[in-house]
């Protein structure tokens, strides 16, 4: 399966396997196609990478994984992030551009917002993975009925 079409899929893949092949990508160009909330990208047995499309006035909701670090990369757009130790103390919110990125150690809550008059591309890194091989969800209402 090529990269395009891995990130148009419309269905949620039930597999729990890794994928046992590298893959070679140009992650901002990957990140602008995508048109998703979030679909993973590559899931290795330490590591997981996956796309968001954030639409204009929205978020990604406050958050925590309490077992994984992430590693947020702007990759196209204007953001806003908040960190903090629970969901009711988050910091004030700190801008990020183009190529910045915010690491958010495990137990950390998080949120990101998106400041722009377009879709927010991010890319993403949980380690360990975080999502099950070839989630796609195309809205954040599909993640929280989802569980995330």
């Amino acid at each position: 399966m090529n990269n395009r079409n891995r990130l148009h899929r419309s269905e949620h893949s039930a597999r729990n396997e890794y994928n046992p092949e590298p893959l070679m990508v140009n992650i901002p160009q990957a990140a602008w196609q995508n048109q998703n909330f979030r679909a993973v990208l590559w899931t290795g047995n330490r590591l997981q990478m996956v796309l968001m499309s954030i639409p204009v006035r929205e978020e990604i909701g406050a958050e925590v994984h309490t077992a994984v670090d992430q590693m947020i990369r702007v990759e196209e757009g204007q953001a806003a992030v908040q960190v903090g130790s629970d969901k009711d103390h988050l910091s004030d919110p700190k801008r990020l551009g183009r190529g910045d990125a915010v690491f958010v150690p495990a137990g950390t809550w998080h949120n990101i917002i998106n400041l722009g008059s377009r879709p927010l591309k991010l890319s993403t890194i949980y380690a360990p993975p975080n999502h099950p091989v070839g989630t796609v969800q195309h809205t954040k209402a599909d993640a929280e009925a989802a569980g995330y």
